[in-house]
């Protein structure tokens, strides 16, 4: 039987703080975390979603035209899901923040709870209802290692995790594109990629044998799971803009690792396709001089903030035209409805399929520029940019001011630090909040998709 209560000493770890290996809560699932996979000992190239020309096609001959979301930061968090700004941009950034603010057990705590209840059967049983086919799954490659990470330091809880979902989905029959959203170095050198300001993954060989390892390692789990559609190496390389000397060496080295991780993956399996991305943030594809070298290769693309027609993505089709290999849109979004409506119209009449960023989160800071009669004030407290909203809690607003104020001193976290019960109260009530029934689903960004709220 679901027991639905919140055990009290999760209540007391995080408003009186005490040790997190006492705080523990009830599980709303009838099975939390699994390693369970498809099931099938004996699967055949046929049992897989493959290419076939321009198209994506199932198992059962149909044509396969990805729609759906991207389940981002549930496993790699970013800080404009929770309106920081960029001092607190990143994972380790906000995990920094909170624990000048509380702690390291009581931000533990908080991370397990966060991870625990961001996505769950539930969230995937409303996404199957709405119409979307598939769902996009951002992680950090510390996920499913032993190093620390978001309260855990244990490669066995991550792939539970990873487990947890597919099986969902697979319950539920959904796709799944599996993405490594944060690559040992830093694929990008941007907050994105929970990096130290450069893509140093490119330029360090222990890093890129680390990311073989990965990717042969997921691979080898996930070989026998004909949910996952396709394997989506790197997310967003190289922040061409920020790195202008060294970009031609970047990309080389981009396009080299891309055939060295390829060949880590096809080791231990040959059915998955596998999807490789432009530089400059997934949008710069002349980088590639050789694409023949694996028969289940496609390209993931990402575009935010163009016209809503074929002239904002013409680069892309003339791209495809050349390599002559279907084009996925892993990312967009982050529009008003009217834009998503139009944007999502033009790529299925361009035989792109999608998955928009994100599923759910609260509501974001607005552009430089947006007009003064505009109905957003500095930020949204509800998000209409996502399929739901995560209600904004009490005094977060003290926390979002903490994490951008100046804190390179012991002398100036002290000065600035908020009440920090008050702090354990907020995060409390955001793992409360971001639970599936207690978000506020847009019904107009759902119907813009061109699905059922």
């Amino acid at each position: 039987m679901m027991k639905k209560r919140i055990v009290v000493q999760f209540l007391l770890s995080l408003s009186l703080g005490v040790q997190a290996a006492d705080a523990t809560i009830s599980i709303e699932n009838d099975a939390m975390f699994s390693c369970s996979q498809n099931g099938h000992d004996t699967v055949t190239e046929r049992d897989f979603v493959r290419i076939k020309g321009l198209d994506l096609v199932k198992p059962n001959g149909e044509k396969l035209l990805i729609r759906g979301t991207n389940l981002g930061h549930w496993l790699n968090p970013e800080g404009f899901m929770m309106l920081f700004e960029d001092k607190a941009s990143s994972y380790r950034h906000i995990d920094e923040a909170l624990k000048e603010m509380v702690g390291e057990e009581v931000t533990d705590s908080f991370w397990r709870e966060f991870q625990r209840y961001y996505v769950t059967r539930e969230d995937i049983h409303y996404l199957k209802q709405t119409g979307v086919n598939t769902v996009r799954l951002p992680f950090h490659y510390k996920l499913i290692s032993d190093e620390p990470f978001m309260g855990y330091h244990s490669k066995q809880h991550g792939y539970a995790v990873l487990d947890s979902c597919v099986n969902w989905c697979r319950e539920e029959g959904l796709y799944v594109v599996l993405d490594l959203h944060v690559a040992p170095g830093g694929q990008t050198g941007i907050n994105i990629d929970d990096s130290y300001g450069y893509p140093w993954l490119l330029t360090t060989e222990s890093h890129k044998r680390e990311l073989c390892r990965i990717w042969r390692e997921l691979a080898e789990h996930y070989r026998n799971e004909t949910t996952i559609v396709a394997y989506d190496l790197l997310n967003e390389p190289v922040a061409s803009a920020f790195f202008e000397t060294d970009s031609a060496m970047l990309n080389r080295n981009l396009e080299l690792l891309f055939q060295r991780v390829v060949k880590a993956v096809r080791e231990v399996d040959q059915n998955h396709i596998v999807m490789v991305s432009g530089s400059m943030w997934g949008q710069d594809y002349s980088i590639f001089k050789s694409w023949d070298y694996d028969d289940k290769l496609m390209f993931t693309c990402h575009r935010y903030h163009s016209a809503a027609t074929p002239d904002g993505i013409q680069d892309f089709l003339d791209y495809r035209k050349k390599f002559n290999r279907p084009f996925y849109m892993g990312e967009t979004g982050l529009e008003p409805d009217e834009w998503i409506a139009k944007f999502v119209e033009m790529l299925e009449q361009q035989n792109i399929g999608w998955t928009l960023w994100p599923y759910k989160k609260m509501g974001r800071k607005m552009p430089a520029g947006t007009k003064p009669d505009s109905p957003w004030t500095s930020y949204s407290r509800r998000a209409t940019t996502s399929m739901l909203n995560i209600p904004m809690p009490t005094y977060w607003e003290t926390i979002m001011d903490y994490t951008n104020s100046e804190r390179s001193t012991y002398d100036s976290i002290r000065a600035r630090r908020p009440v920090q019960d008050s702090v354990r109260a907020a995060l409390l009530q955001y793992v409360e909040n971001l639970k599936f029934r207690n978000c506020e689903i847009n019904p107009g960004y759902i119907r813009a998709m061109g699905m059922k709220p």
